[in-house]
């Protein structure tokens, strides 16, 4: 499967994004799906993951309550609803999807990986 990430961009402090996460070559319903960031200067890290039908979600404590992650199986696409934005929040987003019997937050399960999209957050 291809993703493309998508949706990123500058934005105020407080302010918010919506990621999106564009899938081609299978069908995404068989796919758990997640997204990660890479901050400047520092590693990937966990963000959010959902289930393949999108009845369950797992976030990262730094993103709980700010962040929603969706999915829509019938166009192929994931989501991250960014909202109330901090400086700490600017990163390299990347979308990924694993071939999961359940969901998790370790970026070595995922099988796919898009190519990411750049969030930056000013102060």
């Amino acid at each position: 499967v291809q993703l493309q990430a998508s949706g990123g961009g500058l934005v105020q402090a407080g302010g918010s994004l919506r990621l999106s996460c564009a899938a081609s070559g299978r069908t995404l319903s068989s796919y758990c799906m997640g997204w990660f960031r890479q901050p400047p200067g520092k590693g990937r890290e966990f963000v959010a993951a959902i289930t393949q039908s999108g009845g369950r979600t797992d976030y990262s404590d730094s993103v709980k309550g700010r962040f929603t992650m969706s999915r829509d199986n019938a166009k192929s696409m994931a989501y991250l609803q960014m909202n109330s934005l901090k400086p700490d929040d600017t990163a390299v987003y990347y979308c990924a999807a694993d071939r999961c019997s359940k969901i998790t937050t370790m970026a070595i399960r995922y099988d796919y990986w898009g190519q990411g999209t750049l969030v930056t957050v000013s102060s």
